[in-house]
Order: structure tokens, then C-alpha cells, then sequence
């Protein structure tokens, strides 16, 4: 289940990226001027925030179990 949850957030991630970069460039390259020039990179960011979200979540949930180290042993 693990692992089908893993590949479910890693597909997401990859089509939230692409649905980002097809979002900026439907909304603001049409009307290309300078301003949207200047901060094109800023709005780009601002619509890949859930892919980078939905990526953070598949390596949490990729990364083994940790266990705590004993810091009392001498």
C-alpha cells in the first residue's frame, strides 16, 4: 500500500508541475509585456508549489524508519 501510495504522490507531483508550467504559460504569455517579463520567475514558482509539495510528501514517505539514538550510553 506503501509503495502504490509512493508512486500515486510521485505521478501527482510530476502532473502538477506540468499542469504549473501550462497554467503560466496560458494565462500570462499570451499578453507577453515587461512587467510579466520581469516577474515571470517569481509567478513561475508560485504555480509549482504543489508539485514541490506533493514531491517533499513522496520522499518522506520513501525514507526508512529512523530509530533514535541512544545519547545516555558511555
Amino acid at each position: 500500500m506503501q509503495k502504490t501510495y509512493a508512486g500515486l504522490l510521485l505521478m501527482g507531483s510530476i502532473l502538477a508541475a506540468f499542469g504549473g508550467v501550462a497554467a503560466f504559460i496560458f494565462l500570462f504569455l499570451r499578453d507577453l509585456n515587461v512587467y510579466i517579463l520581469v516577474l515571470s520567475p517569481v509567478i513561475l514558482a508560485c504555480y509549482q508549489i504543489p508539485a514541490v509539495v506533493l514531491y517533499g510528501l513522496y520522499k518522506r514517505t520513501r525514507q526508512p524508519e529512523q530509530e533514535p539514538e541512544d545519547t545516555d550510553a558511555e
